[in-house]
């Protein structure tokens, strides 16, 4: 029987079936986010700060900030409660990219998947169509599947794609990835907006590496199209099914979109969700960096959208299988917990102290930029000029569903 990951409650006043996992949404908004500038501490002589703050100085946009303060040992003796997300709908994007407000593009776990060890994850790597940035129009697909199954915002205090969550619980610990999202409140409710910083020139390997991972969901995932012993071919990463859920972080109501992998049933019947990660094989070297780091991530990823099981697939150098291993959520926590690498619990006291402040510093109808940067002390937020179209032709279809969204401004 499959027991969902501790640290839930059983508080639920809405019913629905599980949660469920990823997001790879990368969105910039309207105008895009653009490279921000490192802002550092507080100038000399303000509040009578100095020291090494001195020679820093704000950005001009600044608004307002929280401090990274709190010890770990803090956050640990802070009880937050987590409600076990409940999943309101979904919906799907087919081949072409049109979406759909329904499960078609569901996969269904295949349980015999270590059948597949010694596959070589590179096949179908030449026809492979790589992901597409939708900037802001993916935000507006979860958007539109909301408004489709007409479920009221009321009482929601962040609509976001869990993406978004996860850099903010992992926050608690990962001090050296920079991030941002767009923050833009409405009818009192805060649309956290996905954004994509720059990156480095993806290598031939790189983007090999990346194709490992969509490889081996379809080595994992049963296919009805391809016969028993057929390599895997003509994987498009922008396939995906995505599930919308509800949940609530402490004081605040959470609605929230992911990606899901596949799914499987329990023995009696009911449906969950699975999450498929690649990793390398492991060695005396790398077992502690993974525990440490890529557990943390799984962890966060998985617990915030319901997910109870993750499948691994170890691969080696050159792309080939080597071995899979199923984790249960839950087990993850418990087993850092005992090695003193990180807790659960610290990430969601975390989360908690970011979404009140954010809730009681954005005004309605303003828009901001939360960033996390160098040197990682604090989490800024500054004002930004813009909403993204899907935000705001989504509130507009709220108010007057009969009448067309405004042109982009």
């Amino acid at each position: 029987m499959t027991v969902l990951p501790a640290g839930w409650s059983n508080d639920n006043n809405h019913g629905g079936r599980g949660g469920m996992g990823r997001g790879r949404w990368s969105s910039n908004g309207r105008g895009g986010p653009g490279l921000l500038p490192r802002p550092g501490p507080y100038p000399g002589g303000r509040g009578g700060r100095g020291g090494r703050y001195q020679s820093y100085q704000r950005d001009e946009r600044f608004v307002s900030e929280l401090k990274l303060s709190k010890s770990k040992e803090t956050l640990s003796r802070k009880s937050t409660v987590f409600q076990e997300p409940c999943e309101l709908t979904s919906y799907s994007r087919v081949e072409g990219g049109e979406v759909f407000y329904d499960e078609r593009g569901l996969r269904l776990f295949k349980r015999h998947v270590s059948e597949d060890i010694g596959a070589d994850l590179n096949q179908g790597y030449d026809t492979f169509i790589e992901k597409i940035d939708l900037g802001s129009e993916g935000f507006g697909d979860l958007l539109g599947s909301i408004r489709a199954k007409n479920i009221s915002l009321e009482n929601i205090h962040f609509v976001t794609f869990r993406n978004n969550l996860n850099k903010i619980l992992g926050a608690a610990y990962n001090r050296h990835e920079p991030w941002e999202m767009g923050v833009h409140k409405r009818n009192g409710t805060i649309y956290l907006d996905v954004h994509k910083l720059p990156e480095r020139p993806q290598s031939d390997l790189d983007r090999r590496r990346c194709y490992w991972g969509y490889c081996f969901e379809s080595l994992a995932t049963e296919d009805p199209g391809r016969a028993y012993g057929e390599e895997i071919h003509h994987v498009d990463a922008n396939v995906e099914f995505c599930s919308v859920v509800k949940t609530k972080l402490g004081a605040h109501r959470v609605l929230m979109g992911a990606e899901m992998d596949c799914c499987d049933e329990t023995d009696e019947g009911r449906r969950i969700y699975i999450e498929l990660k690649t990793t390398r094989e492991l060695d005396d070297r790398t077992v502690e960096r993974y525990e440490r780091e890529k557990l943390l991530k799984f962890w966060i990823q998985s617990f915030v959208a319901g997910v109870p099981y993750i499948v691994v697939g170890y691969r080696d150098d050159g792309g080939r299988l080597v071995r899979t291993e199923r984790l249960r959520t839950k087990d993850i926590a418990h087993r850092a917990r005992l090695k003193n690498y990180w807790q659960g619990g610290v990430c969601l006291a975390f989360a908690d102290e970011v979404l009140c402040w954010l809730y009681g510093t954005v005004k309605e109808n303003e828009d901001y930029t939360l960033q996390f940067v160098h040197p990682f002390m604090r989490l800024e937020l500054l004002q930004a000029q813009s909403c993204p179209d899907a935000i705001t032709n989504h509130v507009h279809l709220l108010q007057h569903p009969s009448s067309p969204p405004p042109p982009p401004q």
